[in-house]
């Protein structure tokens, strides 16, 4: 199979696995939200920041430095298997043992037993890593994304019932846990891997050398990322934080999906080329094109539909969410195309430079946090949209020297598509003032405008972006046709 078809492939797997998770996961979300209140989701918010970056220390960045390393053993994927285990454990015990120091911090004790339960999840992830690299190494998302969607099925549908027999906050609990459970079982019973009983000290340092800076970098990227959770659970209403919770799901809808997507299939791709410095910079300029393509559509179009969106979907109760969620489809929007910049440098080996730049990053929270403070969580938003600007600068800044492909290349690569999905933004919102219609019909009105506007203007203009997504996909229906046919 050709690098071509391997993307490809991986590309359409990867996004099946993301749509079908995600279509899964804002059904059972939407139903949850109807049961439940926003106290319990700002419970769940409150030690967000406690497990991911629990999950980050397991984690430890060698799953990216196996990914890179050109041939992997069974020694380097049991000694990176056997470390992680330990330090699932070593978490899950610091979890359990700062419980009730969790609990007074929010002044919430119903806390101490949620935090550890949920630190099982630690346990699980160790075990379940080097499955998930091993198939991401050779491509293979078709496994994986079997496995995920039953894995998320099966805990929607444990949660739902969960919710219905009045379980509360124990139902978003349980449904975390039963999800990585699954997962876990699966990988090992289908993937058919089974570690060594051998522990190699320089395949470990080897990998570590890589490795170590990406953990420090991933420890304070999480940290900027989920510190707003732990901010707001403090400092205003538990009740706030459910409102600025769930507005972050569904801005995550597309955001997260499409740099899981990328994220996931970019890696492996771009470092099975990382010596061919022409091919390297085609298909990273095309990645970038495509993926805000698609990007600036999605999260653009959610802010111009946020208030129909939430309503319809969950209730009028959770109207404080609405400008909530327009204002972080902002932030949103420049995920994927950080997460691509941050990728090359990790194609090109220069995890020490990712370490800087995440370091240089972290000071920029502090003006944010300081916005939230003083003036309320939409200012603490707009802090937040400022910080994701600066920080592509960054990151673009220094991955593009190592490939030839210059921040002021790739602003005017996307802002032709930007300008299109803007202007479909400022249609499809100004529609939604005009209509006189129930929430449900205005939603649905507005979606299809917004996906007429930009099937016109793409048609119209010839843009390249849009007629290169609008190829591959016709040739995947075609493939897809003929394997039927046969």
């Amino acid at each position: 199979m050709s690098l071509k078809q391997k993307t490809i492939s991986g590309l359409s797997w990867s996004f099946i696995d993301q749509i079908g998770n995600l279509g899964i996961s804002f059904v059972v979300g939407v139903i949850l939200a109807r049961l439940l209140s926003p106290r319990e989701f700002g419970l769940i918010g409150m030690i967000t920041i406690f497990t991911a970056i629990s999950e980050k220390f397991i984690n430890s960045g060698f799953s990216s430095a196996l990914i890179r390393k050109q041939n992997c053993t069974d020694i380097d994927y049991s000694t990176v298997f056997y470390f992680n285990l330990v330090i699932g454990f070593l978490f899950f015990g610091i979890l359990y043992a700062f419980a009730p120091a969790i609990a007074i911090f929010f002044d919430e004790p119903e806390l101490l037993p949620i935090v550890r339960v949920m630190a099982l999840v630690l346990i699980i992830d160790s075990v379940t890593i080097i499955q998930r690299t091993i198939l991401t190494k050779r491509i293979d998302f078709k496994l994986q994304t079997r496995i995920s969607i039953i894995a998320s099925i099966g805990s929607g549908v444990i949660a739902i019932v969960m919710a219905f027999q009045g379980y509360g906050v124990w139902s978003l609990v349980i449904q975390r846990l039963t999800k990585q459970a699954f997962n876990s079982l699966f990988l090992w019973i289908w993937n058919k891997w089974i570690p060594i009983l051998f522990f190699s000290w320089n395949s470990f340092k080897e990998l570590f050398g890589f490795g170590s800076k990406l953990l420090i970098s991933g420890l304070i990227a999480t940290l900027n990322q989920n510190i707003f959770y732990a901010i707001i659970g403090k400092l205003f209403s538990v009740e706030a934080l459910g409102y600025y919770t769930k507005a972050n799901e569904f801005k995550n809808l597309p955001s997260q999906g499409l740099n899981g997507i990328i994220d996931r299939v970019s890696f492996p791709v771009l470092s099975s080329i990382q010596d061919e410095k022409k091919r390297l910079k085609q298909n990273y300029q095309r990645l970038i094109r495509s993926t805000m393509f698609i990007t600036f559509i999605l999260m653009l179009g959610m802010a111009a539909v946020a208030e129909p969106l939430i309503i319809t979907f969950i209730g009028e109760k959770w109207r404080p969410s609405v400008i909530l969620l327009q204002m972080l489809c902002f932030v949103g929007m420049m995920y994927p195309l950080q997460a691509l910049n941050l990728n090359m440098l990790k194609v090109s080996g220069r995890s020490d430079l990712f370490l800087k730049l995440e370091i240089i990053k972290a000071f920029l929270v502090i003006p944010t946090v300081v916005l939230g403070v003083l003036w309320g969580i939409e200012a603490m938003i707009i802090g937040l949209i400022i910080q994701s600007l600066i920080g592509y600068f960054l990151n673009s800044y220094w991955s593009g020297n190592f490939v030839g492909y210059s921040t002021k290349e790739q602003i005017l690569d996307i802002l032709p598509s930007f300008l299109l999905a803007f202007s479909m933004f400022v249609a499809v919102y100004m529609l939604g003032l005009i209509i006189p219609l129930a929430y449900v019909w205005k939603l649905i009105i507005q979606i299809l405008f917004g996906g007429l506007f930009i099937f016109a203007v793409g048609e119209l203009f010839k843009l390249r972006d849009y007629l290169f997504i609008k190829s591959l996909a016709i040739e995947q229906m075609a493939n897809l046709k003929s394997r039927n046919e046969r």
